[in-house]
């Protein structure tokens, strides 16, 4: 009976973890995040609580656009435990965010409202609160200024934290980039044995880790076919090495490949992942032969953060014609942890 207890109250434990809340910064006001959200939240129920941290006159202005029907609940963060939270509403933490008609100045109030937004998911994160994370599209141009690479940079510097890493997942097929967004004449500088080492384990201890999965690792060379008419050839001198070198670890890797032919299909079966040198090296055919059914992963991070795998689109901004497909496997990955 005792024993039977154990087990009981751990089962208990498991499911409580499971069922912690996603926090889900919304971005950028002027984004296509919301309407995908509703359809998101209006064609799957998740057993996870759902937080929106966002601004209230944003959401209300965005149900009455798209015409939908569900009431809100407004959540202080500072006491989130005493609020009793499902999903029959939309959960929200209200962020202000001021207007101005000057465009630097809607820049900068813009700025402003994203990283207050961060300041409150981050600290719920360190906090204990929850470990499940989602942040909606943003403009990187104008949120980071050139300050960061990309936004896991930027999340990546918040809890000190040198060394992350982008998993693009497809439960069939994920991609990684050693670089991410860097212009592609400084690619071959940043590329070093070390990094590729780091890089191929961490994913495996990833797999290990949060998908109970040992994966195999393939991973393309930087220059066409792996050869290069200059003397001194990135293959055969860099990642080749690394690559020896992680097998001595037991990992299982092998390359490097050419890129122009990892991605058929009799190679691609034999791989759970493919690290590549540059970030359109492998998001460009991973896009194409999954489209929306990807989601952004940070690897190295101590909580699980992810965000759908495509920017603002402002362009589309209140037409009803997004794909919500990556934000809904992004929910329904977190729903599962």
């Amino acid at each position: 009976n005792f024993l039977e207890f154990i087990l009981i109250n751990q089962k208990l434990i498991i499911q409580l973890m499971k069922n912690k809340p996603i926090l889900i910064v919304a971005g950028q006001p002027k984004s296509i995040f919301l309407e995908i959200y509703f359809k998101s939240i209006k064609k799957i129920k998740y057993k996870s609580p759902l937080i929106l941290i966002c601004s209230k006159k944003v959401l209300e202005n965005q149900i009455k656009k798209f015409r939908f029907k569900k009431k809100i609940k407004v959540l202080s963060w500072k006491n989130l435990n005493n609020f009793k939270i499902n999903n029959q509403k939309i959960n929200i933490i209200d962020v202000e965010l001021e207007t101005a008609i000057n465009k630097k100045l809607k820049i900068k109030f813009q700025n402003e409202y994203i990283n207050n937004c961060f300041k409150i998911a981050f600290q719920l994160v360190r906090d204990g609160y929850t470990y499940k994370f989602i942040n909606g599209p943003i403009n990187k141009k104008t949120f980071l200024n050139k300050k960061f690479l990309g936004i896991t940079e930027y999340i990546a510097t918040k809890f000190k934290v040198k060394e992350t890493g982008m998993l693009i997942y497809n439960k069939d097929l994920s991609v990684c980039p050693l670089t991410t967004h860097l212009p592609i004449k400084l690619v071959s500088k940043k590329i070093t044995k070390n990094l590729i080492q780091n890089r191929i384990e961490m994913i495996d201890s990833f797999f290990k880790k949060q998908l109970k999965l040992t994966p195999n690792i393939g991973i393309t060379g930087l220059n066409p076919h792996c050869e290069s008419i200059s003397k001194y050839n990135e293959d055969e001198k860099i990642v080749a090495p690394a690559i020896k070198s992680s097998i001595k670890k037991k990992i299982k890797a092998s390359g490097p490949f050419s890129a122009d032919t990892i991605f058929l299909k009799a190679s691609r079966d034999k791989y759970n992942v493919i690290l590549g040198m540059y970030h359109d090296q492998v998001l460009t055919p991973l896009k194409t032969l999954f489209e929306y059914k990807a989601i952004n992963i940070t690897m190295g991070l101590p909580f699980l953060r992810i965000s759908p795998d495509h920017g603002p689109n402002e362009k589309m901004f209140g037409h009803n014609k997004s794909n919500p497909e990556s934000l809904i496997q992004a929910l329904k990955f977190l729903d599962k942890k």
